[in-house]
């Protein structure tokens, strides 16, 4: 199955995270909107497969992806997540939406293969669409 995600993910506390290249980069406590997307036919490149990859506990995969190192920190947890299975890749769409509705965003994080700002959105409470 391809398709899209949402990771919805609770900071408990403020929080500086080197995330690879981004560098040091500060997380306030909140809850952050992660979009991705997983377009590939079969393995670890499914949407399934790839959502299961990032519920992993970070001691059994490599650290691959922006939003590996966030989730790789104990003050984040993953809260909810959102499957949109489509054949047409929804993640700059959906992430265009997000910054125009979000408090602030972390720029360039998850997105170095578009020309998105950001696919990861901070909210400071959950809002009622979530």
């Amino acid at each position: 199955m391809k398709g899209t995600y949402l990771l919805v993910i609770h900071v408990q506390k403020k929080t500086f995270i080197n995330i690879g290249a981004l560098g040091r980069k500060e997380f306030q406590a909140g809850y952050y909107i992660y979009v991705g997307s997983a377009m590939g036919n079969k393995g670890s490149t499914t949407l399934i497969n790839r959502v299961k990859r990032h519920l992993n506990p970070s001691n059994s995969k490599k650290i691959h992806w922006h939003i590996d190192y966030l989730l790789e920190s104990e003050k984040s947890q993953i809260i909810k997540l959102f499957l949109i299975p489509s054949l047409e890749r929804l993640e700059c769409i959906l992430s265009r939406e997000l910054r125009d509705s979000c408090e602030k965003y972390i720029p360039n994080f998850g997105c170095s293969d578009c020309s998105c700002d950001s696919h990861l959105f901070y909210f400071s409470e959950l809002r009622d669409f979530l």
